[in-house]
């Protein structure tokens, strides 16, 4: 087998092997069988794209090639494929990923393009109209929010906003939230108790769900909230005994306890938010602005569901974090950088944005489309009442680069549930959830040097 090399023939250092064998595995860097050409040769150029179903559709591509002249080859992600991509010197020329999480971790491998030389030069996507959200793709080598961008949201959404349906708190007699102003964490734990029904045993209506897009970023933005970082101030170690993470830790595992929504302990049969809270078998959902595309499907529904600001912590800051922030990154050593920046460019600025825009599935990443989004009839103008009040209060909550939020999951996962039935207490799994995450942050700390 042939040595592993970069795009430019220089080759990928031991550590930086590990590093990212330590993401997929070290079976993704058994064989070479997966390298993938770009296909560029004169005219008429190929940009590789790997990307989740639907996010950019075979119609997107047969488009990028009308407008652009270019053609895009589509990628199925997979983080197991895209390591063996890198480590034979054939990556995508752009590539999915969640800025709130994975800008550290990649940035910090030196796998990322600067883009700020980019930008610069853009007459499409302009410094000036960016959103803030987009300073999650910033990573300056200790904090995000600052530093080289090395990718843009393609939309996003303040992740700890919830819906409600006001409805379902007539009927139990629950007062509806203030319009404008956060309720406590504990007031909405409150009202999910309150809001919860039951029958035989069996819930048939979750009284609130609030999970977070994954337990990694949920619970260092229920640490922020708090007042405090999950993280010590290089990001090497995680700390849930400081009195924030504690509070953060065991708001968190008193929801799952109460079984007023779903958990690890309480699955929801639909796997997620949507189908539930569709059904009129959830009273408040904690998803932001972009679940506002699914529920707007049914009028009836639409009318009687509200947006709400992100609750806070009594004492604490008010925060409202996006702890998604999806979109597109290149790969340092992309082999056809200029034209992957020209698809990069209508992605995010042209037809696909606009289109993304106006289907009010998520808060366009550009300032000035905004006017785009749907506001035709009355509840999709209550939405954004809302929504825009709640922009100022945004900020970035830095991440890790020592450990992906996968591996944090799956040792949260793997911990937690014994706390979340009352086998342990919540000062135990405090414990072990340091013992253990730390571990896995030192392995990281190790590779990334």
């Amino acid at each position: 087998m042939r040595p592993h090399v970069g795009a430019l023939g220089a080759p990928l250092s031991r550590r930086r092997l590990l590093s990212l064998a330590a993401v997929g595995g070290a079976s993704a860097l058994s064989g070479c069988a997966l390298q993938v050409s770009t296909g560029v040769s004169g005219p008429g150029e190929t940009v590789t794209v790997m990307v989740k179903s639907g996010e950019i559709t075979t119609d997107d591509a047969k488009q990028a090639q009308k407008d652009l002249g270019i053609k895009i080859v589509l990628v199925k992600y997979d983080i197991t494929k895209l390591i063996a991509m890198m480590t034979t010197g054939n990556p995508p020329d752009l590539v999915r990923g969640v800025g709130a999480v994975d800008t550290p971790y990649f940035a910090a491998r030196d796998l990322m393009e600067d883009l700020d030389p980019y930008f610069a030069g853009s007459g499409v996507l302009r410094l000036d109209d960016l959103d803030p959200a987009n300073d999650l793709w910033r990573y300056d080598g200790r904090t995000q929010g600052k530093g080289p961008r090395y990718g843009m949201a393609k939309d996003f959404s303040q992740d700890a906003m919830y819906w409600y349906n006001t409805s379902l708190f007539d009927q139990a007699g629950v007062d509806l939230p203030a319009e404008l102003e956060p309720v406590t964490f504990e007031e909405w734990l409150e009202s999910a108790k309150r809001l919860t029904q039951r029958k035989n045993g069996q819930t048939t209506v979750f009284g609130g769900s609030y999970n977070g897009l994954m337990k990694a970023s949920l619970l260092a933005c229920l640490t922020a909230a708090a007042g405090g970082n999950l993280f010590t101030d290089d990001y090497a170690r995680v700390d849930f005994t400081v009195p924030e993470a504690r509070k953060a830790l065991g708001w968190y595992i008193d929801y799952c306890r109460t079984k007023v929504g779903p958990s690890p302990v309480q699955p929801d049969p639909n796997t997620w938010d949507g189908p539930t809270y569709q059904a009129n078998r959830m009273a408040m959902s904690n998803s932001g602005y972009w679940l506002g595309g699914l529920i707007n499907t049914v009028p009836k529904l639409a009318e009687t569901s509200r947006l709400a600001p992100a609750p806070v912590f009594e004492g604490g800051p008010r925060i409202s974090p996006c702890q998604g922030g999806t979109g597109l990154w290149m790969p340092k050593k992309a082999r056809n950088k200029d034209a992957a920046w020209r698809v990069f460019e209508w992605f995010f600025g042209e037809a696909p944005a606009k289109a993304r825009a106006s289907g009010g599935w998520g808060i366009p990443s550009l300032k000035s489309l905004r006017p785009l989004m749907p506001a035709q009839e009355d509840y999709q103008q209550r939405a954004l009442k809302v929504q825009d009040a709640e922009l100022s209060h945004f900020s970035v909550i830095s991440f890790t680069p020592y450990a992906t939020a996968d591996a944090f999951e799956a040792l949260f996962n793997q911990a937690a549930p014994a706390a979340m039935t009352g086998g342990i207490s919540v000062d135990t799994l405090a414990g072990r959830l340091n013992s253990a995450m730390n571990e896995q942050l030192k392995r990281g700390k190790e590779q990334v040097g």
